[in-house]
C-alpha cells in the first residue's frame, strides 16, 4: 500500500509539475527571426517553457497582438521602429533583448552598378516611417538624392531636396521589396527576406549600410508592464546562448558574416 501511496504521489508531483509549465508566444515575421526562434523552440522545452512561434505577414500586426496580449513578446523590430509606432500608437512597450543587426542594401538585378541607373528609374522603398528613413539615407549615401538636413533616418519622399536623375518612387511592404527588385531600377532590400524569397543573391548589394549601428539591431519587444517578467527574461536567456540559434542565423544571411551581427554579442 506504500509503494502504491509513493506512486500517487509521485504522479501527482509530475501532474501539477506539467500542470505549471511554463508557455510563451512569440509573434515574429517569416525568414530569419522566425528561423532563429523556431531554432530554440525544442531547447527551451527541455528546459520547461514551451514556446508556441506565431508568425505575421505584415509589420503592424505583430504591434497589434502584443498590445491586445494575444502575444506575450514579439521579435521583429529594432528601436527606431518601436519607438515611432508608440507615438503613433499610444503603445508602452520595453526591448527586454537585443537579436541581429542585419545590413541594408540597395539592389539591382538590372545594372551592374548605380551610375548605370538611367534617368527616371524606378525605385522600391519600405513603407513604414523608419525603415523608409533608412533606406532614403542609403541612397544619399550612394549620392543619388538629398535629403533635408536632420531628418535622419526619419526622412520620408517629402525630404527629398535634390533627385537629379528624377527618380520615381514606389512603397512597398518591407518583407515584399525582395519579391518585386526584378521589376524596378533599384530596391531597398533586407538579406533575410533575399534569402527566404531565393530570388537572387543577397550579397549582391550594390551599396550596404553599416553593420556596426546596434539602434537598429531587431530586438526582443514587450509590454512595458511585462518587462520584467522572468518567463519572458528566461526565454531570451536561452535564444541568445544557444548555438543552434547561432548556426540558424548564419544560414538565414547565406552563410556570409558581412550580412549581420549578434548584436547581444558585440
Amino acid at each position: 500500500m506504500r509503494v502504491l501511496r509513493l506512486i500517487a504521489v509521485a504522479a501527482f508531483t509530475l501532474g501539477a509539475m506539467a500542470a505549471r509549465a511554463e508557455s510563451l508566444k512569440v509573434g515574429v515575421v517569416p525568414g530569419a527571426y522566425a528561423d532563429a526562434v523556431n531554432a530554440v523552440v525544442g531547447e527551451a522545452k527541455a528546459k520547461g517553457l514551451d514556446v508556441k512561434v506565431i508568425e505575421f505577414s505584415d509589420w503592424t500586426t505583430p504591434n497589434v497582438a502584443l498590445d491586445a496580449g494575444d502575444i506575450d513578446v514579439n521579435f521583429f523590430q529594432h528601436r527606431p521602429f518601436m519607438e515611432n509606432t508608440e507615438k503613433q500608437k499610444g503603445y508602452d512597450f520595453e526591448i527586454v533583448g537585443l537579436g541581429i543587426l542585419q545590413n541594408l542594401g540597395i539592389y539591382s538585378l538590372k545594372h551592374k552598378s548605380l551610375d548605370r541607373v538611367p534617368v527616371g528609374g524606378t525605385v522600391a522603398i519600405a513603407n513604414d516611417p523608419v525603415n523608409q528613413g533608412r533606406g532614403l539615407l542609403l541612397l544619399q549615401k550612394a549620392g543619388l538624392i538629398r535629403l533635408k538636413d536632420g531628418v535622419g533616418f526619419l526622412g520620408t519622399l517629402d525630404d527629398i531636396t535634390q533627385n537629379p536623375k528624377q527618380l520615381k518612387f514606389t512603397e512597398v511592404e518591407g518583407p515584399q521589396l525582395a519579391r518585386i527588385t526584378g521589376d524596378v531600377d533599384l530596391a531597398q532590400g533586407y538579406p533575410h527576406f533575399i534569402v527566404a524569397a531565393g530570388t537572387f543573391d543577397p550579397t549582391s548589394g550594390l551599396v550596404y549600410s553599416g553593420i556596426e549601428d546596434k539602434l537598429f539591431a531587431v530586438s526582443f519587444v514587450t509590454k512595458a508592464a511585462r518587462k520584467d517578467d522572468p518567463t519572458i527574461r528566461k526565454f531570451v536567456e536561452i535564444f541568445q546562448g544557444s548555438e543552434a540559434v547561432k548556426a540558424q542565423i548564419h544560414k538565414s544571411f547565406a552563410n556570409s558574416d558581412k550580412l549581420y551581427v549578434l548584436a547581444w554579442l558585440n
